[in-house]
């Protein structure tokens, strides 16, 4: 095991290379750069963005391209593209970039003026724990409702409740989360729940107490978890009901049953924990999908300060230090999380080998 572990873990360096190469080498030819972003406010006009864009300019591209649009001295953007560093050839800049990653060293945003680092570690927890909440939720509604499933194949129940997680797994997470809304959020109907932030204003929580801190942030919450949840929700149930529906048959519950155990026996004595194993060994990965998967467009319909609405700013002003600080980052924590992933299923399960498998 020691050695698969190794081979994973020197094949992140390269892997993470290749995602920062593919996603630096498509910025190159996105239009509406940084320098493009501060010429356009400098002048004040809106739709220079929108100019540029079809016109094709091209971010660190040729210099006529965007000085005679703004009307600005070319002095000036010679100045610019030096600080932001375009005065560069893009090889250069982005060997530069990842020999600064590599070291942790994310530099500081260009819009916001502070250490990347720092931005990410303080959105950090926001969307955490709307990953962490989600990806409980979604286990506590999926396992019972997919070994209730399992144990009723084939009849109503199992077929109606097919249909809805079909629905389920069509509907997109921030479509979901507009429905959310509309129904309960005064969007149209109900104002059962608040329409953005985890926590009421800081004039009302901090006069709360433990208990009512805790009621606030749960209902706050609650829609942006919900809708999260509906990615994972699917998937996992159908997971654990084919692997019920697997073990169910084998020769050992076979077995079991003759020797006068009942099905309930049968059920949660023996099948439950090797049914559960793929179910359990696969949490690391779930998380990392609603961690990552939803939080953008869920963070931004919710007004939720994580890092997903930290992502999509820097995507709208080109703050590429930033983006490439959050992806790096993210990248990192993907890898390492499919390594612990497969260290899960062999805690879970001895018996099984990479290293014999890789074989």
């Amino acid at each position: 095991m020691g050695a698969y572990i190794l081979r994973r873990v020197l094949l992140i360096i390269p892997t993470l290379i290749g995602i920062m190469l593919i996603n630096f080498t498509l910025t190159q030819f996105v239009p509406g750069g940084p320098i493009e972003q501060i010429a356009a406010q400098m002048q004040g006009e809106g739709d220079v963005l929108a100019n540029l864009s079809g016109s094709g300019a091209e971010v660190g591209g040729s210099e006529e391209m965007y000085k005679g649009a703004y009307g600005l001295p070319p002095e000036f953007i010679a100045k610019l593209e030096k600080e932001f560093g375009f005065d560069k050839p893009a090889h250069e800049r982005f060997l530069m970039m990842m020999g600064n990653y590599l070291r942790f060293d994310f530099g500081e945003s260009w819009f916001y003026g502070r250490d990347v680092i720092d931005l990410v570690i303080e959105k950090l927890p926001v969307s955490i724990t709307l990953g962490l909440w989600s990806t409980l939720l979604g286990y506590l509604i999926s396992i019972p409702l997919g070994i209730r499933k399992a144990v009723r194949d084939g009849s109503r129940f199992d077929n109606w409740t097919s249909g809805i997680i079909v629905m389920g797994y069509a509907i997109p997470a921030f479509l979901f989360a507009v429905l959310l809304i509309v129904l309960f959020a005064g969007g149209t109907y109900w104002k059962i729940f608040p329409l953005r932030g985890l926590t009421s204003d800081v004039s009302v929580w901090s006069e709360l107490s433990l208990w009512g801190k805790i009621l606030d942030y749960m209902w706050h919450a609650a829609l942006p978890v919900i809708a999260m949840s509906i990615s994972a929700f699917a998937t996992l149930t159908l997971l654990t009901k084919n692997s019920f529906l697997d073990q169910i048959s084998k020769q050992y519950a076979m077995t079991a049953r003759a020797k006068g155990l009942t099905e309930r026996g049968v059920l949660y004595g023996h099948v439950f924990r090797n049914a559960m194993l793929i179910v359990i060994a696969g949490f690391p990965a779930t998380f990392l999908g609603a961690f990552f998967g939803s939080s953008i467009l869920i963070e931004n319909i919710f007004s939720l300060d994580g890092l997903g609405l930290l992502g999509f700013e820097a995507t709208v002003k080109r703050d590429y230090p930033l983006i490439f600080g959050t992806l790096y980052v993210f990248g990192l924590l993907s890898l390492v999380i499919g390594i612990l992933t497969d260290l899960t299923y062999v805690l879970v399960d001895p018996r099984i080998d990479f290293e014999k498998r890789d074989g």
